[in-house]
């Protein structure tokens, strides 16, 4: 009876625990898409904060309303406020600002001679701009020292902190405004010639059209004549009557745009361009001037692609000087990135190369060319791959191995190091080290199981450290770059979606189709994931170069719909196929001359792993992926419909003949050359197969992946008898940004829902 009543006593206690077990799982929700997507009304994300470093001496914390400085002792001071700006900007009635976040302190990465400055040499700048005007601004005495005038219709601006030179574009044309406010139209180009922007489309590392030399008083700059380029016709339906846009879109194998670089002097108004001979077929990238001023850099590539030369220019006549390292690969060369001079060395740049297999960083010593007597023809390295790195400047290797130098921060001055992001832990991380400039030995920095952006305080002593990992959604902290300073957590974020109802993230290898490569893989399961049960399944796909989509970071790199899905009761699968970004150039380059099909090949093999998994509904499989992903998507559901049954292709390459001459003849050479491998991966030819549901999403103002991609697919399906479905983004480019980004998740949230 006593053991009853105790029982009895036991079970009587339990019950409200088992009550408010039950009512707390009630009150967990599921995030919406408005939550979980960039654009929704009630969009989520993790907490952050704004940093930026006066010297070694001190963060600044940017703010509204607010600065406010942190020195590196612990003690706190006020910087300025947004009403102090203001009550500045209007007694000069320069107009005002709305936040301070956008203030630049332009002391944050200064550099003298390669040693640090003390912080009495450290000026007390910020820059604001208005709208109007861009002011400088001493903010420890709370005065305007330096105000320009803003031209309203100026795009591409870049300004020189030093010379205060500022060059910008109106239109197709250059302009540059010098510091005490003289402007002067630098060309006069007609329609069809473009200078002072971004050229080659973007690839190749190149993100702008202007370079201004060390001390501002020199301007490089792009001249791109696409006047021989065909013009596409996009249509801008929110007129009237459809007014056409014609943009200019060189396709593989057609004729593409020639690009010069000339050099502006401000002082004498004079333009001298390069003599690099005929620019037909060439591509210039990689812009960067010696620390003099006296001569520029660049890379030039042929339109192979497979032919890379890094040549010096006077600056002065435009002549050239030398050409220091070439190289040649049988698939492809693709230069991504600036010779770096050391600070405390002006004649030594680092040179960064894949040659080897993966990109790593090589110390250039243009003093040493006659001490090393280098032949005339130079001297010669070769990697497995057939490649050759032919250098007639001294050079050694600062990083080696199966890993790859994904960018480089900068440099610790008093240590002589260089800091560099890398995948050497693990290619799902960018971690970051300091690598000795004289004996190459490496040491991490920060947090390893993580992955980390940073940027360096002046001297490269210390870094604001900002890195994620799957569990963490941020951190950003204050580390030594020695590893001698304890780290100084200045923001811990919390869970955005803490208190929500959210799935789990697994990860995972498997072998590729090769059967001896490593793949890695997530997959998100329910947050109610029950083993006994079968569940649908959703591929994300990208698989294309430059890009990766399973990580370290948070939630091991999945989107918000991936976590929208798995909570509707989805396993959603995601898989880095060959092809993908950070794995090394023989990762990469296996899918040459056959875009789709090797990547097809691996993602059937994740396939393969996930129906040997006893959860999984293999009669319910469905793939959604967007641009190479969209390529991807199609390919998927056509070359293996017994598999796929339900897919959603967003601005899909269809056909690669109708794709840009740079990004498409790199990895599918000429249709000319390479008819079969065109003729292969041509979507249209495969329409008749098409066996499930697809989707196909297209913006109709799409610049990158043009409209005629789908329209010619849909014709092809037409004509073999096969029924896709088609849905248009009108007034969006390449994918749909903004509230509407909402509805688009929502439109393929239902497509799966209704067919899957």
């Amino acid at each position: 009876m006593k053991k009853f009543k105790n029982c009895m006593g036991a079970a009587l206690l339990t019950l409200p625990m088992l009550f408010t077990s039950t009512v707390m799982a009630q009150e967990l929700k599921k995030p919406t898409l408005e939550d979980l997507i960039p654009g929704g009304a009630t969009y989520r994300y993790a907490e952050n904060k704004w940093y930026q470093w006066y010297g070694d001496f001190a963060y600044l914390e940017l703010g509204i309303d607010k600065v406010e400085g942190t020195w590196m002792n612990g003690k706190h001071f006020s910087v300025i406020s947004l009403e102090e700006v203001n009550s500045l900007l209007g007694k000069e009635q320069l107009g005002k600002i709305s936040s301070l976040y956008s203030a630049v302190f332009l002391n944050s990465f200064d550099e003298k001679a390669g040693k640090a400055l003390s912080k009495a040499e450290y000026p007390t700048l910020m820059l604001v701009n208005t709208g109007k005007n861009r002011v400088l601004i001493n903010w420890a005495k709370k005065s305007i020292i330096w105000k320009q005038e803003r031209t309203k219709e100026a795009a591409n601006e870049d300004w020189n902190s030093k010379s205060r030179n500022l060059a910008y574009t109106i239109n197709n044309n250059l302009l540059v405004v010098t510091g005490d406010g003289i402007t002067t139209q630098v060309t006069n180009e007609p329609e069809g010639i473009v200078c002072g922007q971004s050229v080659h489309r973007n690839e190749f590392g190149i993100q702008k059209g202007t370079f201004w030399s060390p001390d501002g008083n020199l301007l490089a700059f792009y001249r791109m004549d696409e006047s021989m380029v065909a013009q596409y016709p996009l249509v801008d339906i929110t007129a009237r009557i459809g007014k056409v846009n014609n943009v200019r879109y060189p396709m593989a194998g057609m004729t593409s745009h020639k690009v010069t670089v000339g050099i502006y002097n401000p002082e004498t108004k004079k333009t001298v361009f390069l003599q690099a001979g005929d620019p037909t077929d060439r591509y210039f990238t990689n812009i960067s001037w010696a620390p003099d001023g006296k001569s520029l850099y660049l890379i030039e590539l042929n339109r192979d692609q497979n032919h890379a030369k890094l040549c010096q220019y006077n600056a002065e006549t435009g002549s050239q000087m030398r050409v220091l390292i070439e190289e040649t690969h049988p698939k492809y060369v693709e230069p991504q990135h600036s010779i770096i001079f050391l600070p405390w060395d002006k004649s030594k740049f680092i040179y960064q190369s894949q040659w080897s297999g993966y990109n790593h960083l090589y110390l250039c010593d243009l003093a040493a060319n006659t001490k090393e007597q280098l032949s005339p023809a130079g001297v010669e390295k070769l990697s497995p791959e057939g490649g050759k790195l032919t250098a007639r400047v001294a050079l050694k290797a600062l990083t080696s191995g199966n890993w790859l130098v994904q960018n480089i921060l900068g440099f610790n001055l008093s240590s002589r190091e260089v800091i560099i992001n890398s995948t050497e832990v693990t290619p799902l991380q960018s971690n970051i080290f300091g690598v000795d400039i004289k004996t190459g030995k490496r040491h991490l920095i920060g947090k390893r199981d993580a992955t980390h952006t940073a940027d360096l305080s002046g001297s490269g002593k210390y870094l604001i450290d900002r890195y994620s990992s799957p569990t963490i959604p941020r951190v950003i902290s204050i580390c030594d770059t020695k590893g001698e300073v304890k780290e100084t957590t200045l923001l811990q974020a919390k869970d955005p979606y803490q208190g929500y109802v959210m799935p789990t993230f697994e990860t995972g290898t498997i072998k590729a189709a090769d059967g001896v490569t490593d793949l890695y893989y997530r997959i998100t399961k329910p947050a109610d994931f029950d083993p006994n049960k079968k569940y649908p399944v959703i591929v994300y796909v990208y698989g294309g170069p430059h890009a990766q989509v399973v990580t370290g970071g948070w939630q091991n790199g999945a989107r918000g719909w991936d976590v929208y899905m798995a909570n509707k009761g989805y396993i959603m699968f995601s898989l880095d196929n060959r092809g993908s970004e950070n794995r090394g150039l023989s990762f990469e380059n296996v899918t040459f001359r056959h875009l789709g099909i090797e990547e097809g090949k691996d993602q059937v093999k994740g396939i393969e792993f996930l129906k040997s998994l006893p959860y999984i509904d293999g009669n319910r499989i469905g793939v959604h992926g967007w641009s190479f992903g969209g390529h991807m998507t199609t390919a998927l559901v056509l070359r293996y419909p017994e598999i796929f049954k339900v897919g959603v292709a967003g601005g899909p390459v269809i056909d690669w003949s109708y794709y840009e001459v740079m990004y498409g003849e790199r990895y599918m050479d000429t249709p000319q050359s390479n008819p079969e491998g065109y003729k292969e991966c041509n979507l249209k030819n495969l329409a008749g197969n098409l066996k499930g549901h697809l989707l196909i999403i297209h913006d109709d103002q799409d610049d990158t992946c043009v409209p005629q991609h789908t329209l010619s697919f849909m014709k092809a399906c037409i004509d073999a008898h096969t029924y896709p479905d088609l849905f248009i983004y009108p007034t969006h480019k390449h994918n749909v940004a903004g509230k509407d980004r909402v509805h688009l998740h929502e439109k393929i949230t239902r497509y799966f829902e209704d067919n899957l």
